[in-house]
């Protein structure tokens, strides 16, 4: 299924047409979250998944690294603590998921205890089977609270994967970025792609949004329309002035 989507987007698009459309797409983003903010009626979290140097860094600080601060958190997902080990896995995850009015991203996020145990082989089958299920139980749980939900997966080749990897040995501006472990991660391409493609078989509702990465203004340009039409359909409203009456 991956293998045959493109990562690099439509040939046809001009890049200085994207990047000029890109900024008014993020400009509307920014006016919407103010509203969703002051509303805190709804609220968003935006799921970012991708293989190692997919853009999920970049794609956060293009996208909403000019909206209001107070409106908006970031959370990465790594190795569980001792004490994220002593709770069920979505523990971790569901202390910090947005309360109404915000907008949380997650750069990597609760399907790294699918991915990386299955292709790890810590759990067996059906251990991972019933994560699938507890994840979508989970997800539905939000979206009743209000929470919209939206999933990409950042979508890259492995050629782009390898530029960028050895990149952040060349280059000592990228050096505070590698990580051997990236290199280990890659390895085991084709046992992440399968495992990839379950979950977007088993846990598409809300659905997965596969994003061409190779290219990021592509990459900024898919996102941020899917953020915005989100966000438009939410429809916030600027509060009304709410007064006292004194008899």
């Amino acid at each position: 299924m991956l293998e045959n989507i493109d990562t690099k987007g439509p040939s046809a698009l001009d890049k200085d047409t994207i990047k000029k459309e890109n900024k008014l797409l993020i400009g509307k983003i920014e006016e919407l979250q103010r509203i969703l903010y002051a509303e805190s009626k709804h609220s968003l979290l935006i799921i970012l998944q991708g293989l190692d140097a997919a853009g999920k860094d970049g794609t956060v600080k293009s996208i909403l690294g000019s909206v209001n601060p107070l409106g908006c958190n970031v959370y990465s997902f790594k190795k569980p603590t001792e004490e994220e080990f002593g709770h069920d896995f979505l523990w971790r995850v569901h202390k910090i998921v947005p309360r109404k009015g915000m907008i949380h991203i997650f750069n990597r996020s609760h399907y790294e205890d699918i991915l990386v145990p299955s292709v790890e082989g810590y759990y067996g089958k059906e251990r991972i089977e019933r994560r699938y299920e507890h994840i979508n139980n989970f997800e539905a749980l939000l979206a009743d609270h209000g929470t919209k939900v939206l999933k990409f997966y950042l979508h890259i080749s492995k050629e782009e994967q390898l530029e960028r990897l050895t990149e952040r040995i060349e280059n000592p501006e990228k050096y505070w970025k590698h990580n051997d472990g990236d290199w280990e991660s890659r390895e085991k391409w084709d046992a992440y792609m399968k495992v990839y493609e379950t979950l977007f078989e088993k846990c598409n509702q809300p659905e997965w949004h596969i994003i061409p990465s190779d290219r990021n203004w592509v990459k900024v340009n898919a996102i941020a329309k899917v953020v915005l039409q989100t966000l438009e359909a939410l429809n916030p409203k600027w509060p009304q002035l709410e007064t006292e009456r004194f008899d």
